[in-house]
């Protein structure tokens, strides 16, 4: 199973000054298509979206994520992804804060 902190960035939005420099209507299109599916687990973090899950569903969803941001009006998309896919046990979301949490005791 792997753990993936995805985060994607709209430019070239087109956003006037009224606007600033939000990205959070693009960031919730992309969440929208997390939310749609089942396969992924998912956290939204104020920097990335954490998903946990099979390698091969995240990156297909990763990529609908993107085109989400483009369809929401971006005509360029920066995607960064760190993936943590280990084999020797079962990891989790839950299981990396817990393992932290345990040395902070």
């Amino acid at each position: 199973m792997a753990i993936v902190a995805v985060s994607i960035s709209p430019t070239g939005t087109g956003a006037d000054a009224s606007e600033g420099a939000s990205v959070s209507r693009y960031v919730a299109r992309a969440l929208e298509v997390v939310r749609a599916q089942q396969a992924v687990r998912y956290r939204l973090d104020p920097m990335f979206t954490t998903l946990e899950g099979d390698l091969d569903e995240i990156l297909a969803l990763v990529r609908r994520m993107q085109e989400a941001v483009f369809e929401a009006g971006a005509v360029r998309v920066g995607t960064v992804i760190k993936i943590d896919d280990r084999r020797d046990r079962e990891a989790s979301m839950e299981s990396k804060l817990e393992a932290v949490e345990e040395h902070l005791r």
